[in-house]
């Protein structure tokens, strides 16, 4: 099927060409944290029909946005972000800082992971923390956040955190709606952070 274009010869237009179809976006958050199968991604993205996922695929992959691979010694395949895909990192971190606003109360309707949180956790840890990557134990699952420079993650623990953040859903979703700040979790118990080699009885205060 031959691609939709705005015909404008404007680069938000042209992005759009790129990225306006439904779900884009949403399968370049899935892939920020690492590799996934298709699998991995259809169970991530709640609502996409997999002929839909397919093709979505099949046109980043056309426009440089993903990769498939095998995996090696398994007839697996997976995808991954191409060097043009990681680069929407702050775009997804722009559209998390805007959209965190607009939350509201958890729908019905609405599905939720955890790991949904993690980009716009790294944009809010990045300026007050003085570490270049952080371990954040979200409930059961755990991911890496790196916020030395372009806010990212990688799904899984890190192979040698500086610090650690333990918290819940719950109050992530708070932290991103502007319902609490960090120092307000902290004073309740609700985010422990820690460095890592460092003793202490008690959560640290943030840094700054």
């Amino acid at each position: 099927m031959p691609r939709r274009s705005y015909d404008q010869f404007c680069p938000i237009a042209r992005a759009l060409d790129h990225l306006g179809e439904r779900w884009t976006l949403l399968v370049v958050r899935e892939l920020l944290g690492g590799p996934r199968r298709y699998s991995d991604l259809l169970a991530d993205l709640p609502g996409v029909s997999t002929d839909v996922l397919a093709a979505r695929l099949r046109e980043m992959e056309r426009d440089g946005l993903v990769v498939r691979r095998r995996v090696p010694r398994s007839t697996a395949h997976v995808y991954e972000l191409a060097p043009a895909g990681r680069e929407l990192t702050p775009v997804l971190a722009a559209l998390a800082d805007w959209g965190g606003g607009r939350l509201g109360e958890r729908r019905s309707t609405d599905s939720v992971r955890e790991h949904w949180f993690a980009v716009p956790l790294a944009t809010m840890l990045r300026p007050v923390v003085d570490v270049a990557t952080v371990e954040v134990r979200l409930g059961e699952v755990v991911f890496t956040l790196h916020v030395a420079d372009v806010p990212g993650y990688a799904d899984g623990p890190a192979d040698n955190p500086a610090a650690v953040v333990e918290t819940d859903l719950e109050t992530a979703s708070a932290l991103v709606a502007g319902e609490l700040d960090l120092d307000g979790a902290v004073e309740r118990d609700r985010l422990r952070y820690k460095k890592i080699g460092v003793e202490t009885a008690s959560a640290e205060p943030l840094p700054g």
